[in-house]
């Protein structure tokens, strides 16, 4: 029988390593979509903290730019956060029953809930997004801008161009609640719904919105902000409705 541990050994804690990715993958939008299916189903966990730009392109023999690009999309989804210095660490994790809120959530429930959140997000971000924050939110519409044929481009783009308003804000808990409305926004019930109404004109009326939202906080323009983005939802709302 192997020996007793003595009473007064601890045990080694365990460190985290982050887990084994999949074979190599060519492109950022590949690595994006690799790295986003192993958080989301928990191969990746919660603050654990990612391999090296440099071992993940030698990993997936790519070069360190096309990582680096990918990680950049998933900070803006909201699913990494990056410490300079330290590396980059999972920050995505589910506490809730998204299935069932999704299922019960309608779509006036959800414009009138963002109506009543993202108007005041838009002040704070007038009031603290830095220049770096601007120039990731210009990066989003241009995602957005080139996604003018691709509805699931353009609603991804769109997801993250939004929620790097809630980042702007500079408020935990509004960045946390807007990743919880994301959800609901991505789940596969919407699905029919974006076919029938994001067309390309559609795509593009929502570019002009957000592109004049966007000048709005470049000037840090509060009430600017504020309105152009509560006539954005109500433009989404009118459209969900079945009234544009």
């Amino acid at each position: 029988m192997p020996a007793e541990t003595p009473a007064t050994s601890r045990p080694r804690r365990r460190r985290k390593t982050a887990a084994p990715l999949a074979p190599p993958m060519h492109g950022s939008s590949g690595i994006f979509n690799r790295l986003h299916d192993a958080i989301t189903g928990g191969e990746l966990r919660f603050n654990q903290r990612l391999p090296s730009e440099r071992g993940m392109a030698e990993r997936f023999s790519v070069a360190r730019g096309t990582v680096r690009l990918a990680l950049s999309r998933l900070e803006q989804a909201g699913m990494v956060r990056r410490k300079f210095g330290s590396g980059t660490f999972v920050c995505y994790r589910e506490k809730f029953n998204r299935e069932d809120i999704a299922e019960e959530t309608s779509p006036l429930e959800l414009i009138e809930t963002r109506l009543a959140i993202e108007p005041h997000v838009v002040r704070l971000a007038v009031a603290n997004a830095t220049q770096r924050d601007l120039k990731k939110l210009q990066a989003a519409l241009n995602q957005a801008v080139a996604a003018a044929r691709d509805r699931n481009a353009f609603s991804a783009a769109d997801e993250a161009f939004h929620l790097l308003l809630a980042h702007c804000s500079q408020n935990p808990l509004l960045i946390w609640m807007y990743q919880r409305i994301n959800d609901i926004r991505a789940h596969s019930q919407w699905s029919e719904r974006k076919n029938n109404i994001l067309t390309p004109q559609k795509i593009a009326e929502y570019n002009r919105q957000h592109a004049r939202l966007l000048r709005m906080i470049v000037r840090r323009d509060m009430d600017g902000a504020a309105r152009a983005m509560v006539e954005h939802l109500q433009s989404a709302k009118r459209d969900l409705l079945g009234r544009g």
